[in-house]
């Protein structure tokens, strides 16, 4: 079960109606890989009706940007509507939305590649599956997407054994 921030941030995206796929290492969590995570991260749809929601939870939330957080500079359509990344900081902790992953993978290319769980509270989200991760984190092989690959392939393979 994520912690208890991750869970109310989640929480306060749903109740707001935005449509959204876990990706990164809360996903990897959530796909039963033993790892840790410091933020959310989430691939939103992009279109304006959700970019609206969006931009309403990230104001409940009092979401700046990471970078310069005494600045107090806030993320507006234009930003949330791009394919970029904006790495935001909440009331419920850091928060990282975006626009696409990977090699310009958006929400759409997403969700076929998710699925819905339920993480807590009767709270049910979308989240990126463990094959997809393993993918990305080959695609992009950073320093620590390297790091965390061997743990996320064991944890698939005793997945697969356990019939799950």
């Amino acid at each position: 079960m994520p912690d208890s921030n991750f869970l109310s941030a989640l929480r306060a995206l749903r109740e707001g109606g935005v449509e959204f796929v876990v990706v990164g290492g809360l996903a990897a969590v959530l796909n039963g890989a033993p790892v840790n995570t410091f933020d959310l991260d989430i691939v939103p749809a992009r279109d304006e009706e959700n970019v609206g929601r969006l931009l309403k939870v990230l104001d409940q939330l009092d979401a700046v940007y990471r970078i310069q957080p005494d600045r107090r500079l806030r993320p507006n359509a234009s930003h949330l509507g791009s394919p970029g990344h904006h790495n935001l900081i909440t009331s419920y902790g850091p928060l990282d939305v975006l626009g696409t992953i990977g090699r310009g993978r958006g929400y759409e290319d997403l969700v076929p590649h998710s699925n819905v769980m339920e993480v807590g509270d009767g709270l049910q989200v979308r989240v990126l599956d463990l094959p997809t991760i393993i993918a990305l984190k080959e695609e992009l092989a950073g320093e620590k997407d390297t790091a965390v690959l061997p743990v996320l392939r064991r944890t698939l393979d005793e997945k697969r054994r356990a019939g799950e």
